[in-house]
């Protein structure tokens, strides 16, 4: 028997799980910490390395006295994190400035500056991340900063993704050159690419902008994937938190790609880990690749396969706002929810509120809800908004199954569907097909199979998966629900690539509404087409 930590720095928390090769999860730990958003920037979104590092102490005691172990008796902690999110470092790996968070959308202008830039100069590695660069990766969330912090760049020395940068802390490294860097991190956020030598070309870098010449040696490191150990735990924090110095750790990664791994991913899957965004993801004995999709990574989520990932950017975020403008909470909206039927609403919910990430990777859409009537309430928006993101999931499935991804099965991940038994149900309608959801909690395990991993507890991924992961409940679609969906969805598909693109051409779409009224009317049982609490 061997006992890990298991590691998930979330958008708000950091939850620490201890985990024994038999017995599973014995208990677990969470800590807090602020995000600092502004009201007159809604695109602003940062984080305090120091805050991270302190929560982590935090979770990790609390974990262990929950599982009832010695902190010596632990052999092992991997760490995942959000990403792209990326901090600013001197020559001693200290920060220089707060995290831009994974949401942080400040960089859309840089975004697109480099997307034009990639495709003028025929820049191979922009078609291995869909073909258009986000707001939300590295080297737009970097170029902003050199932009916008003069007085800061004579420290500046690199820049590091967070998964990075917390492994570098806990094994003491101070030298930012000799700092594990992700594959999956730097593959899926900065077109690091082994087979085109790496990341992008030092002339196309300092032709983009003369502020980040040189900053490619800059971005030097340990590259590998997660199979690999970053370094050991220092003792200055072995103390603070409470475990046994000399302890392996290996290279972190992105939080979704590993909570795939926790749930049990294979290839054939698809993993919706749905949560304040959710991440879409996919593993593939091959790389090919698919426009629009946010990233094909060989040795990403599983470092002997290729990572495909996609994504929404505001999922739960979306739910929570609904809630918060009717002064509730989305527990609140969400009681009753269970007794709409598919598309009785009248409303059809493009749930673009933070932005597109996947197919459309365009930062500069708002959220659009066609159908209003006088009597519609938060509720009916909230599962509106609940069937949009099946919707957009749709989308992004059958992008990914036109350029030869299997979807046998679809797993529904992440900490909402644990709660929200009528997203999964609305889910399995949209689509189609069975929504699997695990039995079980299973945050922070992909991170403990990787702790496993180093620990040699295990020898392969889909050995830990066996005997760590949990079963599945299956959640089959409603035949009559299902049908319902399938008329709306061609309304929802036509409008998401009309209204999401810039240059999209004329479209009628003079048949929505009426489309949308008629198909509520049904749904409420052929009364005539009114408020939707008619």
């Amino acid at each position: 028997m061997s006992i890990v930590a298991g590691v998930d720095f979330g958008t708000l928390s950091v939850r620490v799980s201890i985990f024994d090769s038999a017995r599973g999860r014995l208990g677990s730990g969470v800590a807090e910490y602020p995000l600092d958003r502004k009201k007159e920037d809604p695109d602003h979104a940062t984080q305090s390395h120091a805050d991270h590092m302190s929560a982590l102490a935090v979770a990790m005691r609390r974990a262990i006295d929950a599982a009832g172990v010695a902190g010596d008796s632990i052999e092992a902690i991997a760490l995942d994190t959000t990403g792209s999110s990326v901090i600013p470092v001197d020559a001693h790996l200290e920060p220089i400035d707060d995290y831009y968070l994974w949401c942080d959308h400040r960089a859309w202008k840089e975004a697109a500056e480099i997307t034009a830039a990639a495709h003028g100069s025929n820049l191979e590695a922009i078609d291995w991340c869909g073909g258009i660069y986000s707001s939300e990766w590295g080297f737009a969330k970097l170029l902003h900063w050199l932009r916008h912090n003069p007085a800061k760049l004579p420290r500046f020395a690199s820049a590091l993704e967070h998964c990075d940068m917390v492994a570098a802390v806990l094994c003491g490294i101070h030298d930012p050159s000799a700092a594990p860097r992700s594959v999956c991190a730097m593959g899926h956020k900065w077109m690091w690419n082994a087979s085109l030598g790496g990341l992008p070309p030092e002339e196309f870098l300092s032709a983009l902008d003369p502020r980040l010449a040189g900053v490619r040696s800059k971005l030097a490191g340990r590259y590998a994937t997660s199979d690999q150990i970053a370094g050991h735990l220092a003792p200055a924090w072995a103390e603070k938190l409470g475990l046994r110095a000399g302890i392996p750790i290996p290279v972190g990664a992105f939080d979704a790609h590993w909570d795939a791994i926790g749930a049990g991913v294979r290839v054939g899957d698809v993993v919706n880990v749905v949560g304040t965004s959710t991440c879409i993801m996919a593993i593939s004995e091959k790389p090919g690749l698919i426009p629009g999709v946010c990233g094909v990574v060989p040795g990403s989520i599983h470092p002997g396969m290729t990572g495909i990932e996609a994504g929404l950017s505001a999922t739960g975020d979306i739910f929570d706002a609904i809630a918060r403008r009717a002064g509730a909470t989305v527990a609140d909206l969400s009681r009753g929810l269970e007794t709409y039927r598919a598309g009785e609403t009248g409303l059809l919910r493009l749930t673009w509120d933070n932005g597109d990430r996947t197919v459309l990777v365009n930062p500069e859409l708002s959220g659009v809800t066609l159908g209003w009537r006088l009597t519609h309430t938060a509720q009916d928006e909230l599962f509106a908004a609940i069937e949009g993101t099946a919707f957009h999931t749709r989308v992004i499935l059958e992008r990914m199954e036109e350029h030869g991804v299997p979807v046998r099965r679809i797993i529904n991940g992440g900490g909402i569907p644990q709660k929200n038994a009528v997203l999964n149900q609305v889910y399995a309608n949209v689509m189609g097909k069975p929504i699997l959801v695990p039995d079980g909690d299973v945050t922070s395990l992909g991170s403990a199979i990787f702790a496993f991993l180093a620990a040699g507890a295990f020898r392969t991924i889909e050995e830990a998966q066996d005997a760590l992961c949990p079963g599945h409940a299956t959640i089959q679609p409603d035949p009559a629900a299902a049908a319902t969906y399938a008329e709306l969805f061609p309304l929802y598909r036509k409008l998401y690539f009309a209204l999401g693109q810039r240059k999209s051409a004329a479209l009628t779409i003079g048949d929505v509404l009426p489309e949308l009224r008629a198909v509520a009317a049904r749904a409420r049982g052929g009364k005539s087409a009114g408020s939707a609490a008619d």
